[in-house]
């Protein structure tokens, strides 16, 4: 520290010591004020009313109207603008005869303003509790007011969770209704749609190919037994032709005279038969049932004839008559057969006159299988969405339901009073201390900023260093200040006096709020 910062210092301590009856001076009478202030102003009391804030124990889904908050922060903010409401505040100002003085003069409006402004509502730093508090003059009604406040958190949390779970439930039966009737839409056209095409549909194909093809088959099976009995008539009729022709070698004329005239042997037969089987090979196979039964009559005849000639020969005449009835009775077993044949050809190509058109059916329902099957998947992803929607409509109805009787039975979330407000013993306002030091502060300010602007403002010289500074000259001796011995005495008894007179208010100040402390009268 240089010498011009101690001269500045120097210099301000001389200041301060020189005027130190101003100090004093300011310093009772800021207390002076600040004392006589608080005796003006009114008391105010405040009560407190603790309230906790319980979580429901039982969980009934989604719907829940405080779900996803949870936090006391969360619900205090609705519930201080219901609590804080016009029509509440209004009915306590006229239940507890609140501010008849400033009614009569102010609007209602400003009247409640006044009782919000003076209400805190104020969550604690843990834990779900937090507190509600009053202020005001009459330390009996500052109580009734809070207590009244408190209890408007429970009724009003109540009221609003049930007018909540009710509104919820309410909007979800509405959803819930019109969904299912866009739904139930939805299904019978899905139904009407179903069986208008139903043979078309995507799950039919598999079904409808199977009977195509077993139609195929059918129809394929029939053009075989067609085209076989087609074979065996050209079988039989050629059969028929033989045995006329047999017929006609038998009896030429008149079968009678004929088999009288001519008659036939055994070895005549055979000769003939065994000429009809060269025939008969040439166009046929052995296994050809013509070709069977001629080597069957030519294998009798050949025994026949091993055995005895002569009983034959004796009776050619009486076998040619036999063999022409029995070849008559062939002709006609053979045309019974023939006509057979030919209606059994007419049932089966009846049948087969039914395939076509239903091959034909089948084969549009197949191809018309993608047509069907786009269509359909655009029902049924609207379809799907709309029953998706509405399983969320039944749950969140369901769970709302469960959410307004829960709050009807008053078994969700609540508020709970854990501490009543009481009468306060003392006015939250003013605080003494507090305006006492306002005061002293004050005062010590006003007279350290006197101070300090008078000198501010005062252009004498105090030292010589200012003097050197101004003039630019150095100063080689200064006279000191010699006082007289009248001004020796003058300043003591000036010294003595102020003295006297502030130490007397000092002790007469304190004094007084001593004995203002000691009557109540100040309330540290």
């Amino acid at each position: 520290m240089n010498n011009q910062q101690r001269q500045l210092i120097k210099k301000y301590v001389d200041l301060l010591l020189a005027r130190w009856r101003l100090i004093i001076s300011c310093l009772l009478l800021g207390m002076t004020v600040g004392v006589g202030y608080y005796k003006t102003v009114p008391p105010v009391y405040q009560s407190i009313a603790l309230l906790s804030y319980e979580q429901q124990q039982i969980n009934p889904g989604k719907m829940d109207p405080e779900q996803g908050k949870g936090r006391l922060q969360d619900s205090l903010a609705t519930l201080r603008e219901l609590v804080t409401s016009r029509n509440n505040l209004e009915k306590i100002i006229q239940q507890f005869s609140l501010y008849e003085e400033a009614r009569k003069k102010l609007l209602l409006e400003d009247v409640i303003e006044m009782l919000r402004n003076n209400i805190t509502i104020q969550p604690s730093g843990k834990g779900d509790i937090f507190s509600v508090s009053f202020q005001g003059e009459d330390p009996k009604k500052v109580t009734k007011v809070t207590n009244q406040l408190a209890s408007l958190f429970i009724e009003e949390n109540l009221k609003y969770r049930e007018e909540r779970a009710a509104e919820t439930s309410k909007y979800t039966q509405s959803e819930l209704a019109s969904s299912k009737k866009v739904l139930d839409a939805k299904e019978q056209q899905m139904r009407d749609y179903k069986l208008q095409y139903f043979n078309e549909m995507p799950e039919q194909r598999p079904g409808n190919l199977t009977q195509l093809q077993a139609l195929m088959r059918q129809n394929q099976d029939i053009q075989n037994s067609i085209q076989e009995l087609e074979r065996t008539k050209v079988m039989v009729q050629e059969q028929a032709s033989v045995q006329r022709s047999l017929v006609s070698l038998n009896a030429p004329g008149d079968p009678v005279h004929a088999a009288s005239r001519y008659p036939e042997t055994d070895e005549d037969r055979l000769l003939r038969l065994k000429s009809y089987l060269d025939e008969l090979l040439g166009k046929y196979t052995d296994n050809h049932p013509e070709v069977r039964r001629t080597k069957q009559m030519i294998t009798q005849l050949e025994e026949k004839i091993s055995k005895g000639g002569a009983s034959a020969r004796r009776n050619a005449a009486s076998g040619v008559s036999k063999s022409a009835q029995a070849s008559e009775l062939e002709g006609s077993r053979i045309q019974i057969q023939l006509k057979q044949i030919e209606i059994n050809i007419e049932q089966l190509r009846g049948e087969q006159a039914k395939i076509p058109p239903q091959i034909a059916q089948y084969k549009k329902w197949i191809e018309n299988v993608p047509v069907r099957e786009a269509e359909w998947a655009g029902f049924t992803r609207d379809y799907n969405e709309l029953r998706r929607h509405y399983d969320q409509l039944v749950a969140q109805n369901l769970q709302a339901q469960s959410v307004e009787n829960l709050e009807r039975n008053q078994r969700g979330s609540k508020f709970k009073i854990v501490d009543y407000a009481r009468d306060p013993e003392k006015p939250f306002k003013p605080n003494f201390l507090r305006i006492l030091f306002a005061a002293i502060a004050a005062g010590l300010g006003i007279s350290l900023g006197y101070i300090l602007l008078t000198d501010f403002v005062d252009t004498s010289f105090k030292n010589i260093g200012e003097l050197e500074e101004y003039i630019g000259i150095p100063v080689i001796c200064s006279i000191p200040f010699i006082e007289k011995e009248a001004e020796t005495r003058r300043d003591r008894l000036v010294f003595r006096v102020s003295l006297v007179l502030i130490s007397s208010y000092a002790i007469l100040l304190f004094g007084v709020i001593a004995f203002m402390k000691i009557k109540g009268m100040i309330i540290i």
